[in-house]
């Protein structure tokens, strides 16, 4: 006989909640899960009425979820967001370009304006091309490094208060893991926090903080959610990947394997006599970084030079910052890239703080006329192409 469900007592349950032990109907999971999720923005204070909010969506079961929930709590609850969709291009040939697509289906679906940001029109290198350069040993900490310093480039581009993305209860234990494996107190101290600065100007949260992958993935798949679910060309010798895997060995024993290594390491306090470096600003792009030159700027370098190992070993802690031979003559490199100088950060707040006023002042539409360079990278943010006003990031 059919199990019915743990909370209606009506309809026959067809999901087990790992996270509690429940059996559930369809409407209850979508009641519970959506709630939790409300609790969890509610509870850590993420947004204020009125701000300007970027889903960072990659066309993935997270982002796309994360996407769809956010604007029907937005309607439900009120929270008085104005929310738009942050894509980045790395450039990925068969894997990226596809999930744009589904990327650009949920604008049409959502009725949310959209932003792609690209790595080789921000930095000059594609993912392609960086991989070509570097081999896919240490490919990934690249795209990780570009991708969130291209999230908060989006954002300023579009002048907004806060970035959402779609890490899971999964991904934060991972982190954690990740972290006492390699013994890295400072970020074990900071990895399970809900809300982080970002650049330092813009927050960046994780309504998804406690929700279980394989909810999500249930949820896309009940709510027929448009997404793409291949995975990406160069993640199968990810660091990361060892960890899911060992993470998934221990939710296979113990379900609430995954809450419970987030509540431990909520619960870590790092000793005072722990010596953390404060973040400043990159001499060179102005970014927030813990070191005279940011990751990013380090890599770039090192990508330049021929000498891509520069920014990864512990030494891009100590590149001269008033270095300004980075010329490639004499080195292997790509041809897949044009020399790009990225954008100050300063110059796209600036940049942003007068969007900001032009709106203050009444101008619904503050960067319809050309622009300058400092929306380069980005395509059409409107949410329908007859919106289009015809600016670099319009």
């Amino acid at each position: 006989m059919p199990r019915q469900c743990d909370i209606c007592q009506c309809a026959r349950a067809i999901i087990r909640r790992p996270k509690t032990g429940q059996r559930i109907c369809k409407e209850c999971f979508f009641h519970v899960f959506e709630t939790e999720v409300h609790h969890t923005i509610v509870d850590g204070r993420l947004f204020s009425p009125g701000d300007r909010v970027g889903i960072g969506a990659s066309g993935g079961k997270d982002s796309t979820v994360l996407a769809y929930m956010m604007k029907t709590l937005n309607e439900r609850y009120n929270y008085g967001l104005e929310l738009f969709l942050l894509s980045v291009d790395e450039g990925i040939a068969g894997y990226r370009d596809d999930s744009l697509e589904t990327v650009k289906r949920n604008k049409e679906q959502y009725g949310l304006p959209l932003m792609i940001v690209s790595y080789e029109q921000l930095y000059g290198w594609s993912m392609d091309a960086i991989v070509e350069a570097v081999g896919r040993k240490n490919n990934c900490t690249f795209c990780g490094v570009f991708r969130r310093q291209a999230l908060d480039r989006g954002a300023l581009m579009l002048d907004l208060d806060h970035i959402v993305t779609g890490h899971n209860a999964d991904d934060v234990a991972e982190t954690i893991l990740m972290n006492l494996l390699r013994g890295d107190i400072p970020r074990l101290g900071r990895c399970t926090e809900i809300t982080t600065a970002g650049d330092g100007y813009i927050g960046r949260s994780k309504p998804f903080k406690y929700a279980y992958e394989k909810e999500i993935v249930m949820y896309a798949y009940l709510k027929r959610l448009d997404y793409f679910s291949t995975e990406c060309t160069y993640s199968p010798n990810a660091y990361r990947g060892y960890a899911r895997q060992f993470l998934k060995d221990l939710e296979s024993v113990r379900p609430s394997a995954i809450i419970d290594i987030i509540h431990s390491g909520e619960a870590i306090k790092v000793s005072e006599e722990v010596q953390v470096q404060r973040p400043s600003s990159c001499e060179r792009c102005g970014y927030i970084s813990s070191n005279p030159i940011c990751k990013a700027c380090a890599l770039l370098e090192g990508l330049e030079r021929g000498i891509p190992k520069l920014g990864i070993s512990r030494s891009a802690k100590h590149v001269d910052a008033s270095a300004t031979d980075i010329s490639v003559g004499q080195t292997q490199k790509s041809t897949h890239h044009q020399a790009v100088e990225p954008v100050h950060f300063e110059r796209l707040r600036e940049k942003a703080l007068e969007m900001r006023m032009r709106r203050m002042n009444g101008d619904a539409n503050p960067c319809a006329a050309p622009c300058d360079d400092s929306c380069h990278g980005t395509t059409c943010v409107c949410a329908t192409d007859d919106d289009c006003a015809g600016g670099g990031c319009h």
